[in-house]
């Protein structure tokens, strides 16, 4: 079955097709590499803005963002605007932004880690060193959108891992009432860039006169971000490769179908290559919700996006039973899956990829995306197969500890011996032998 929705020409497609799988793929329309045009523009701006630090910047960011002024000094917001911005909002404004800050925080909270060391018997010490990472660069996306909650989501998460320094690129022009800066003045944030595309990239990556060169850069952007953050992978980390955001739906019928209508339509709304995607047990159940989506579109102030966007990426799959929805599922490995069924915690074994997941009826994705708790920078476009959920582990390194005492050499000496005799490394070996030869003497010693 490929039969058409009428008015929106919304695809459906059937689980038990045998053309299920290709259709899927081709209805996915998933590629994070960008073409040829893109891959090229980015690597001038980056070669440009590597070269020429500042001057390139204030280029770019002329041509590209419409930027006014003559000076880097207009992209540079301090502290002291950041909490302008914050007094410039509304108290009811402030109150939400507080209380989403605190949930965000309270969750990052339990994912810190620690180091940790234990002692064998023959007195070697192995263990593990965290240190946070020590300055950061997040890029908060913008344009048909601002989104203070990127600004949370990030660089909370920054914090509690213990990251020195947070910088912060914002590719919208500062304004005292904007949220975006009052919320980078309530996580902390001291200095904030209104810079952005690749050219934000570029300068976070290499540093330039006035943008200090960080370690690391996180957050998702448009097409061009993507590809800047792939080509400067290697001198500095990225968090993951970002896609256009998607969610996908499993339902039951047992949710009202006005609500999932509403909760394709909050990810459809992003822009035009959002992809909503439901996945129900039953025609009457998608019939239910397309009917609700007709009704109630005229009535969303961003139609057109969400229209375009379920348009020309959205679809409903039939599925024989929510077994086969969460195989269905997993082949989409989805940034958010919302769980909207009468029993939900019965399914989570069956669930392998997912970059978060909603349990039940009352856990709309909206929730997650301002204040749930958990960061809402995810995997994208099938990479939830690898990557997981932004978090404190991000912002945090890992380093291994190995402390042998002269017995320990003494009893993995041959066995490293062995070893590299076998890989045809016989320095390996004779380093390690050496320390036997070492741990015998003190031992009798």
């Amino acid at each position: 079955m490929n039969t058409q929705s009428e008015s929106l020409n919304i695809p459906r497609l059937d689980a038990a097709a045998k053309d299920f799988h290709s259709l899927l793929a081709r209805h996915l329309k998933r590629g994070l590499s960008a073409d040829a045009a893109v891959h090229d523009t980015v690597a001038e701006i980056i070669g440009a803005v590597r070269e020429r630090g500042d001057e390139a910047l204030l280029e770019y960011s002329r041509r590209l963002d419409g930027m006014q002024g003559d000076s880097i000094h207009a992209l540079s917001i301090g502290p002291d605007q950041l909490q302008q911005a914050l007094n410039g909002i509304t108290p009811a404004q402030k109150n939400a932004l507080q209380h989403a800050a605190g949930r965000i925080r309270r969750y990052h909270e339990k994912q810190k880690q620690t180091s940790w060391q234990y002692e064998e018997a023959d007195g070697s010490v192995y263990g593990q060193q965290v240190t946070p990472l020590q300055r950061v660069g997040i890029y908060v996306p913008g344009g048909k959108a601002d989104y203070p909650s990127s600004m949370l989501m990030l660089a909370i998460p920054a914090q509690v891992a213990g990251v020195e320094e947070v910088i912060a690129t914002v590719p919208t022009p500062y304004a005292a009432d904007n949220m975006v800066f009052a919320a980078a003045a309530l996580a902390g944030v001291k200095r904030v860039f209104t810079v952005g595309g690749a050219q934000a990239i570029a300068a976070l990556a290499y540093g330039t006169e006035s943008v200090p060169r960080v370690d690391k850069i996180a957050g998702p952007g448009n097409t061009y971000v993507t590809a800047a953050k792939r080509q400067v992978f290697g001198h500095v980390g990225i968090d993951m490769p970002a896609g256009p955001t998607e969610l996908t739906v499993i339902s039951d019928g047992s949710a009202p179908p006005h609500w999932l209508a509403l909760d394709m339509f909050s990810q459809a709304e992003h822009d035009e290559q959002a992809q909503s995607i439901l996945i129900a047990t039953s025609v009457a159940a998608i019939d239910a919700v397309e009917a609700e989506i007709h009704r109630l579109l005229p009535t969303m102030e961003r139609r057109r996006i969400i229209q375009a966007s379920l348009v020309g990426r959205g679809f409903f799959v039939l599925a024989r039973d929510l077994k086969e929805a969460t195989v269905v599922s997993d082949c989409i490995a989805p940034e958010h899956l919302q769980l909207a069924v009468a029993e939900p915690q019965p399914l989570l074994p069956h669930i392998r990829h997912a970059g978060a997941i909603f349990l039940g009826h009352y856990s709309a994705e909206a929730l997650g995306d301002y204040c749930a708790g958990p960061s809402h920078v995810l995997p994208t476009a099938g990479s939830a197969r690898f990557c997981s959920a932004l978090g404190v582990y991000d912002f945090q390194k890992r380093t291994s500890l190995i402390q042998c005492s002269a017995r320990g050499a003494h009893e993995l000496a041959p066995v490293t011996a062995e070893l590299a005799r076998g890989e045809r490394l016989p320095a390996h070996a004779l380093a390690a032998e050496c320390r036997r030869s070492s741990a015998a003497f003190d031992q009798s010693s």
